[in-house]
C-alpha cells in the first residue's frame, strides 16, 4: 500500500527540505540585553564573558593534611617536621615556613608562599608539635594551581552558548555578577477551531477540550522566551485574520494549532497567503502533514495541524530547532541511536513518520525499543506513554520484531 496523504498533485516537502528552508529564512534576533547571573539559566550569551580572576584565586589544597616544602622530604627514609601553625580554608596561615617546618592544612585552605606539597593526614603521625612522614613520601600532591580551572582574562563561556546550571556556577566562580544575553522572543500562539471548549466547562457532544494549548504552553516554557496565550479562536474567517494581523504586530514568532488543512473551515493557509508570505505548506512527515510555514512582516508564522499528537511531533522537530535559532543559540542535532524494535510496526511508504516508543536499556548496554501501540494522532495517550520517537524513513514498508531502528530519546529518558 502507499500512503494515502502522499498522494499530492507535486511531491511533498521532505523534513530535512523543510527544516533548511526555515533555516535560510530565518534571522537570529540580536538585540541584547543584562540579566543578574540568578536570573540567567537558559539565556543565550550575546557575548564572550571573560573571566576578572583566575580560577582557584589562590594555590590551595585539595586535601587535608599537612603542607610543606619538597626541599624537606626526604624519599628515602623517614623524616620529621616542627608544626608551627595552620592554614584553615577562609583564614591562611600568615606566617612564614621556614626549613623543617610544617603548616596543618584544610581542603580549600591557601598554602603558605614557602610550601610546594601536601601530604594527607592519613600518612603522617604526630607528637605535640612534631609531624612524622613516612619514608617514599611523594613532592607536588594535592595541590591546587592557581588559574588550574580558569586563568585570568581567559573564556569562562562564549557568545550563543544558552546557559546551563554548570555555566551559572562557573560564573558566579569567576563573581561575575549579570551578562550580556540576547532579548527574549516574543511568541503567541492560540487554537482554532468551533469544536474547542475551556478546561472546566460541562462536557458537551461535538465539542472536545482544548489540549493544544495546554500542550503548547508547557512545550514553550523556556527562559528564552515570552509568550502570550491568545486563548481559543473560533472558525470565523475574518476574526481569524484580525488576530492574526494584530499578534504580528507585537510579536516575533506567531504559532496556531488546526485550520492549516483542506477543509471548508481551514483558513489560516489562505490567511497567510494573503497578508503575508507562505514559505511551504504540507511536508512530508507523519504525523503532521499539513503545517505552514511563512512570515507576516517581521513576524515568522507557524501553522500546527489540529491533532494533539501532530502539535507536539511538528512542534518538537520543526518548530523548536526554529525557535532556537531565532534566539540566536547554537544549533545541535537531537541525539538518535539504533535499538533492536521488539514490536511489528505497520507504515506505508510515502513519509517520514515518527512513532511513539518505550526506549529501553539492558545491563549491557544494549537499546531496546517497542511500540506503545495505537499510532493513530488523535491518541494522546500514545504520547504520554512514550519516552521516544522511533524515526521510520519515508520509504520503509514497516518493521518486523527484532529489526534495528532509529529512535530520538526524548530528554527525560537520559
Amino acid at each position: 500500500m502507499i500512503d494515502p496523504c502522499s498522494l499530492e498533485s507535486s511531491p511533498l516537502l521532505s523534513i530535512d527540505d523543510a527544516l533548511e528552508k526555515i533555516k535560510t529564512a530565518i534571522q537570529p534576533v540580536m538585540a541584547s540585553e543584562r540579566v543578574v547571573l540568578k536570573n540567567a539559566l537558559g539565556r543565550v550569551l550575546s557575548e564572550d564573558v571573560a573571566s576578572p580572576i583566575n580560577i582557584p584565586y589562590d594555590r590551595n589544597s585539595s586535601m587535608d593534611g599537612y603542607a610543606l616544602s619538597s626541599k624537606d622530604i626526604n624519599c628515602r627514609q623517614p623524616f620529621t617536621l616542627s608544626l608551627v601553625g595552620a592554614s584553615w580554608a577562609g583564614k591562611p596561615y600568615q606566617g612564614a615556613v621556614q626549613a623543617g617546618q610544617c603548616v596543618r592544612i584544610f581542603t580549600g585552605a591557601v598554602l603558605p608562599d614557602e610550601t610546594d606539597s601536601v601530604v594527607i593526614q592519613e600518612q603522617v603521625s604526630a607528637d605535640r608539635e612534631n609531624i612524622l612522614f613516612p619514608a617514599n613520601t611523594a613532592a607536588y600532591q594535592h595541590i591546587r594551581e592557581a588559574g588550574e580551572d580558569i586563568k585570568q582574562g581567559s573564556l569562562v563561556c562564549t557568545r550563543l552558548k544558552k546557559l546551563t546550571a554548570a555555566d551559572i556556577g562557573l560564573l558566579a566562580s569567576a563573581g561575575i555578577y549579570d551578562v550580556p544575553v540576547r532579548r527574549k522572543l516574543n511568541i503567541a500562539f492560540f487554537s482554532t477551531g468551533d469544536e474547542l471548549m475551556g478546561i472546566g466547562q460541562q462536557p458537551e457532544s461535538g465539542k472536545i477540550y482544548d489540549s493544544n494549548r495546554y500542550a503548547l504552553a508547557a512545550l514553550l516554557a523556556d527562559p528564552c522566551y515570552s509568550v502570550v496565550d491568545m486563548g481559543a479562536i473560533p472558525d470565523d474567517r475574518q476574526l481569524l485574520e484580525d488576530s492574526i494581523k494584530q499578534a504580528a504586530n507585537y510579536n516575533d514568532v506567531i504559532i496556531t494549532t488546526g485550520g492549516a488543512s483542506v477543509g471548508d473551515a481551514d483558513y489560516v493557509k489562505d490567511i497567510l497567503a494573503g497578508c503575508g508570505v507562505v514559505n511551504f505548506w504540507k511536508i512530508a512527515i507523519k504525523p503532521g502533514k499539513p503545517l505552514a510555514f511563512g512570515k507576516i512582516g517581521a513576524c515568522y508564522f507557524f501553522g500546527l495541524p489540529g491533532n494533539p499528537v501532530s502539535v507536539i511531533v511538528t512542534f518538537q522537530q520543526i518548530v523548536a530547532p526554529a525557535l532556537k535559532q531565532l534566539s540566536g543559540a547554537t544549533a545541535n542535532k537531537p541525539l538518535r541511536l539504533l535499538a533492536t524494535c521488539t514490536t511489528a510496526l505497520k507504515k506505508d511508504p510515502g513519509r517520514q513518520e515518527f512513532q511513539r516508543g518505550i526506549l529501553t536499556q539492558d545491563t549491557n548496554g544494549n537499546f531496546f525499543v517497542g511500540s506503545t501501540g495505537q499510532q493513530s494522532a488523535h491518541i494522546l495517550s500514545s504520547m504520554s506513554q512514550s519516552n521516544c520517537y522511533i524515526i521510520l524513513p519515508a520509504e520503509c514498508k514497516g518493521v518486523s520484531s527484532g529489526e534495528k531502528v532509529l529512535v530520538e530519546p526524548f530528554s527525560g529518558f537520559l
